[in-house]
């Protein structure tokens, strides 16, 4: 039976322990705050890293900016077979030696919410998650979480990041910061709610991405701004046609629910 340690109990380490909680596996929950929670889903319940000894697999689900020292702490406590993977949303900045069986991962999932109490089993259901090599029992249970296992390396990782999650991100704060009159701001509904949804990301994870992946933001941000500038330059006959194409290829993308299923193939 496997032995899964999560370490840090925020919006994703919280889903990935009540998911794996409807499993057989034993299940341990780390976390200096929200360990007393975590007691509702299994018996292992801790705020000590030293009780991931023993742990087949670990996912370390702590802030960006203390994952590495996570992982350093690890390799005096877990043993050389252990798999350990980290769900940040950058990997290039982690890459390099340890004392495990280090893979990194980043599930496609998330919400604007943050913290245990927004956590939730399901929030993985139909997800991808991209993994930086292959390994069997962590695709197993990824699996079993209802996300489907990616493999990309994680330069190209990083980049495919800077142009579908962390651009949005910056443009809906300055999409938001654009909008400058209150009248623009009471009438304001649906449309605009969704775009700028993004704007309420934790401040400070967002500025940990726009400062480790700077290089990839940039260069996202000409591509972007090359596109805009391509459909404010067209004719309008010219950009209608350009609008339906893009729009039919954006349906394409996702089904009816919502769920990304793209294939290059």
């Amino acid at each position: 039976m496997l032995k899964i340690a999560v370490i840090g109990l925020g919006l994703i380490g919280g889903s990935i322990l009540k998911s794996l909680s409807e499993s057989d596996w034993e299940v341990a929950a780390i976390s200096k705050s929200s360990y007393d929670k975590a007691k509702s889903y299994t018996p292992y319940a801790s705020d000590m890293i030293e009780d991931a000894r023993g742990a087949d697999v670990v996912f370390v689900c702590s802030p960006m900016n203390e994952a590495k020292n996570v992982l350093k702490r690890l390799e005096n406590i877990v043993s050389p077979k252990c798999i350990v993977c980290d769900v940040c949303s950058l990997k290039s900045f982690l890459e390099g030696g340890y004392k495990f069986n280090y893979i990194g991962t980043h599930p496609m999932a998330g919400t604007e919410e943050s913290g245990f109490d927004a956590s939730k089993s399901e929030l993985f259901c139909g997800a991808k998650w991209v993994i930086t090599k292959r390994n069997a029992i962590l695709e197993e249970v990824i699996k079993f979480m209802g996300a489907e296992p990616v493999l990309m390396d994680s330069k190209t990782h990083d980049f495919a990041a800077a142009q579908i999650s962390h651009l949005p991100m910056l443009l809906s704060f300055a999409l938001f910061n654009s909008v400058k009159t209150n009248e623009a701001k009471t009438i304001a509904a649906s449309g605009f709610r969704d775009t700028t949804r993004l704007a309420a990301t934790n401040e400070i994870l967002a500025a940990d991405m726009l400062k480790l992946n700077k290089k990839n933001i940039d260069k996202s941000i000409d591509l972007f701004l090359e596109s805009l500038t391509y459909l404010k330059n067209l004719k309008d006959d010219e950009r209608i046609e350009v609008l339906k194409n893009i729009s039919q290829k954006r349906a394409l993308m996702y089904d009816k629910k919502g769920k990304n299923i793209f294939n290059p193939k």
